[in-house]
């Protein structure tokens, strides 16, 4: 499974992700010391984790290949209209055509079929990438807060929401039958090894693209409370698929409960590494021991 060239494209398909994350002051200056045409096609490289594990699988399509090319240009290209007709950040349409078309692609796993089945992740990562580069690099858009170097006040924040949401959703969701308590203790390794696996490629993703961008851009036209009710309700549908063919009213009804106390942990400090750690610890817990 872990051939050469997955794992060239793994570290290929991390660098933009974990880049910014970590660096963003350094990521950013670089970007705009380039040409305005290299800024907006520079993306197009998003392409090549696709190229690489698409041939070391054989199977190629051109089609996939082109739109993983195209498809971050035509984002970073309709975010640099955003900027220019809206400066002041209050939201354009473009904003919400570019979240809309990332959240139902990952959603929908329109674009899972791609990849091999056990490799899926790589459509969620590029195109995490594709925001990333977008919204951050060449949108700019002022607080998201996507910075992964924690601070003790992330971690303060996000446990304090954990605390405040976990007995309602322990007691809605044990009454609901969707939360089963067992009481297995797997080791300290594959707790710690679950938590970080969930921060890194569920919470943070979900947590940009909810708070960091959706939540942030709703603020500025209906206000933090409308903000955060409407993001946490996006949150819960977001879910209605999941762990079923049906729609999972339960899922639903937890996951945007979840979503208020993951976005008021966002918007204390406006910091997606405090609402990743509450949201992180949530699925971790219910992972392991409510599942």
């Amino acid at each position: 499974m872990f051939t050469p060239a997955y794992i060239a494209a793994a570290l290929l398909a991390l660098l933009p992700y974990l880049g910014v994350a970590f660096f963003p002051q350094a990521i950013a200056a670089r970007v705009r010391i380039l040409p305005l045409w290299a800024q907006l096609t520079s993306p197009a490289l998003l392409c090549i984790p696709y190229l690489l594990v698409a041939c070391s699988s054989g199977i190629f399509r051109a089609q996939w290949f082109a739109l993983y090319a195209l498809l971050p240009v035509a984002i970073a290209t309709l975010l640099w209209q955003a900027a220019r007709i809206d400066p002041g950040q209050h939201g354009n349409w473009r904003d919400f055509l570019v979240l809309a078309a990332l959240g139902l692609t990952v959603d929908l796993r329109w674009f899972e079929g791609a990849w091999p089945p056990h490799l899926a992740i790589f459509n969620k990562i590029l195109l995490l990438d594709a925001g990333i580069y977008g919204f951050i690099l060449i949108r700019q858009l002022d607080g998201t807060g996507f910075d992964l170097r924690l601070r003790l006040k992330d971690l303060g924040c996000g446990l304090r929401e954990l605390v405040w949401y976990l007995p309602i959703a322990l007691a809605l969701g044990l009454s609901l039958g969707f939360l089963h308590a067992h009481r297995d203790w797997p080791g300290l390794g594959p707790i710690a090894s679950a938590w970080f696996f969930t921060f890194f490629f569920i919470a943070v993703p979900e947590e940009l693209f909810f708070r960091g961008w959706l939540q942030n851009l709703l603020e500025r036209r209906m206000g933090r409370y409308g903000a955060l009710l409407l993001t946490a309700c996006l949150f819960g549908l977001a879910h209605f698929n999941k762990r079923t063919t049906d729609f999972n009213w339960r899922y639903v009804l937890l996951a945007a409960l979840a979503g208020i106390f993951y976005g008021r942990a966002w918007r204390q400090e406006r910091r997606v590494g405090a609402s990743a750690v509450t949201h992180a610890t949530v699925d971790a817990i219910w992972s392991l021991w409510l599942r």
